[in-house]
């Protein structure tokens, strides 16, 4: 799941980007609202925290620019103005949830996961794929009832992979949602998490489309 980050407070934004990427998120941080628009308009995020009090365009413009643009990348306000006119200035401007500072960092990541959830189109928190299920809000995958133990960008992976089950998703968009701008990625770094990936899992599930990506399937040697 990768978030975009806009947290002008230094050691806020450093500290929310460490707990978010233990959490299993990849974290863009950004500084000011005009980088937040261009993040939101060129990235692929599935979701943006998003500070009120920034530099250069604040979080409200933010907010409108992009639903001006028909973006509909989720958003969550982030800030300590808890005014109730101002909550309800940011969801009318086009906000989709609201936490005020300070906060738990439990809920920030149960909200994100609501949003990333809706936009997708899902009820539940779980996702599955014949006998694995995965659960996100606990960091858990499980095959036939045996729990698999999973790193973070392993477990990110394989939520990727179960999203697009019986679809090829192309190594480019793998990449893009498992790696953020400053992570150190060597040039074979996705293949050895995948091949990681298959020595945990039965045998033939994650298919090689050579040239293209790769694709979950629920049963070996199904076409």
């Amino acid at each position: 799941m990768r978030v975009l980050l806009v947290e002008d407070d230094a050691s806020l934004g450093a500290g929310l980007q460490t707990a978010l990427r233990s959490a299993g998120y990849t974290v863009d941080l950004l500084t000011d609202g005009n980088a937040a628009v261009l993040a939101a308009e060129h990235g692929h995020a599935e979701a943006m925290v998003l500070d009120l009090g920034l530099p250069r365009l604040d979080g409200m413009q933010v907010i409108q620019r992009l639903r001006a643009q028909a973006s509909d990348l989720p958003i969550l306000v982030l800030t300590a103005r808890d005014r109730v006119s101002e909550r309800v200035a940011a969801l009318d401007a086009g906000a989709d949830d609201f936490l005020g500072k300070p906060f738990d960092l439990s809920e920030l990541q149960a909200r994100l996961r609501a949003l990333i959830r809706r936009r997708a189109g899902r009820r539940s928190e779980t996702l599955s794929c014949g006998s694995l299920v995965l659960d996100p809000a606990k960091f858990e995958a499980r095959i036939d009832g045996q729990r698999l133990e999973l790193p973070r960008r392993e477990f990110a992976l394989l939520r990727l992979l179960v999203e697009g089950a019986g679809r090829v998703v192309s190594k480019d968009a793998l990449q893009q949602h498992l790696y953020g701008w400053d992570d150190d990625v060597g040039s074979n770094a996705l293949e050895v998490h995948v091949h990681h990936l298959r020595k945990k899992l039965p045998n033939d599930w994650i298919r090689t489309v050579r040239g293209v990506g790769y694709m979950l399937i629920e049963q070996p040697g199904a076409a």
